[in-house]
């Protein structure tokens, strides 16, 4: 579970006031709006990245605002992936075990679990900089799971794939949804993605935040 309440976060000449919004454990939801609206401030400050001004945000009915990203144990998929360049798949999939000090051999099998789940085990000795951007998302979205996250982030993981890989993720976000007990936030301009994905939408527009069904898009 998510709850955002009485956030007041400033950045720069840039505020957000009064922002409010409750997602239910294990939903998958979108959150929609117009560019520049705030969504990805708000997504960051979920994860730790941005601190807030004011207010409260609890995962799970804990108080999280104080924490630091590694403690929130929420995992996050940034826009442009966020792989480091010059690791191999491995290593980026296995960075956030090594940072919990997960010994060696649990982060190797946790590594190949998970690129065996994703189908990107034969991409496990390449560079990031070699990859696809298909690739890229799935083994960004392997690190953001590695670590057995409550919650997952996701800041508009598919708005620069082709149509072909789309759909390829659209399968491996809806198993996601299905087979694991994650709660989901999912930032997104795309209808077609809340259609695809989305137990609820959160339609982010002057500076309030409505819950709707998809139904009512």
């Amino acid at each position: 579970m998510i709850h955002c309440k009485d956030l007041h976060i400033k950045q720069g000449d840039f505020t957000l006031n009064d922002i409010n919004f409750r997602i239910k454990k294990g939903d998958y939801v979108v959150m929609m709006g117009k560019t520049g609206c705030g969504k990805t401030t708000i997504l960051e400050c979920i994860c730790g990245l941005r601190n807030i001004d004011s207010g409260e945000i609890r995962v799970n009915g804990t108080e999280i605002s104080k924490f630091t990203p590694a403690q929130r144990q929420i995992g996050y998929l940034p826009q442009d992936g966020a792989l480091f360049q010059t690791m191999t798949v491995a290593q980026n999939i296995g960075f956030a075990l090594k940072i919990r000090k997960w010994d060696k051999q649990k982060t190797e099998e946790r590594v190949n679990e998970l690129a065996r789940s994703l189908e990107i085990s034969k991409l496990l000795k390449r560079k990031a900089h070699d990859l696809s951007g298909g690739e890229k998302q799935r083994v960004a979205l392997a690190r953001a799971l590695s670590f057995y996250p409550d919650v997952l982030c996701l800041d508009e993981p598919l708005s620069a794939l082709d149509e072909d890989t789309v759909t390829e993720m659209y399968d491996l976000l809806k198993e996601l949804k299905n087979n694991h007990k994650i709660t989901v936030l999912h930032i997104s301009h795309s209808k077609i993605d809340a259609l695809k994905l989305a137990d609820k939408v959160l339609i982010f527009e002057n500076g309030t935040i409505k819950n709707i069904n998809t139904s009512e898009l």
